[in-house]
């Protein structure tokens, strides 16, 4: 598939797919969501594919927001469409793909491109990054999961100060608040996401998809993330990977998971 906003590469295994909008820092306009969200979805799909990584072309931005011009001059409908199409074709989409999403954070994450990385599974900053929600200073709030997942992975106090203040913070920083899982130099920042990303495909991609299954559960309202774990473990049993997982456990080798 061709794509006008978005790079897309797949090699042993890892699918790595980058905004390309340079001259914009990445913005997320409404094709290169739709691009994403295609990429993503062929991705997920693919047998071939055990992790996926998501990046921004260049050193100065991961993604630096959402293209203001698009949207400047909506109405309350119009803006509420906006973000619920936004999170259910992109952000949630992400959050809830049975692959699992490494954010290669180089440079500007901000708004939208921050709510992305936060969609992500993992976060991999570069020491030059630099991340915020600064909505409110343009008289709106983060439109696209912005103020839940912040609040999820940083803490509600936290999460108000950085959403209030519409603040950058680096990403020594982010990591001390735990939004970020590492930082790297920025020539280590791909690497760094391979060798996690190697890490991940050792073990058995079924039962890497029910994790994330049980574990984005107790976060969703109405649902009790305990009873999902006792779900998605007992279906992990009817899989090939379990029977050989367990074999090769038993026979003292190193398994060779299907991947069904």
């Amino acid at each position: 598939m061709a794509f006008e906003n978005i790079l897309t590469t797949t090699e042993n295994g890892i699918s790595t797919i980058t905004i390309n909008r340079p001259k914009q820092l990445n913005a997320l306009n409404k094709v290169t969501i739709e691009e994403l969200s295609n990429a993503i979805q062929s991705a997920d799909q693919d047998p071939a594919v055990k992790v996926i990584v998501l990046t921004g072309s260049g050193e100065k931005a991961f993604v630096a927001g959402a293209d203001i011009k698009e949207f400047a001059n909506f109405s309350v409908e119009e803006g509420k469409k906006l973000a619920a199409e936004g999170q259910e074709k992109l952000f949630n989409l992400i959050e809830n793909a049975g692959t699992p999403c490494i954010a290669a954070v180089n440079g500007f994450a901000l708004g939208g491109g921050l709510e992305l990385a936060m969609s992500c599974h993992i976060r991999v900053m570069s020491i030059t990054a630099k991340v915020g929600l600064p909505e409110v200073s343009l008289g709106v709030i983060p439109g696209y999961g912005g103020t839940q997942r912040l609040a999820q992975l940083v803490g509600k106090g936290k999460a108000n100060e950085m959403v209030f203040t519409a603040g950058m913070i680096g990403a020594e920083e982010a990591f001390q608040w735990g939004l970020a899982n590492h930082v790297v130099a920025p020539e280590e920042l791909l690497s760094t996401c391979e060798k996690i990303a190697g890490k991940i495909m050792k073990n058995s991609s079924v039962a890497i998809s029910y994790a994330i299954e049980a574990i984005n559960a107790g976060y969703k309202d109405g649902v009790n993330g305990y009873d999902a774990e006792i779900d998605a473990f007992g279906k992990c049993f009817g899989t090939e990977d379990f029977k050989e997982g367990t074999t090769a456990f038993v026979e003292k080798r190193k398994p060779e998971f299907p991947g069904k």
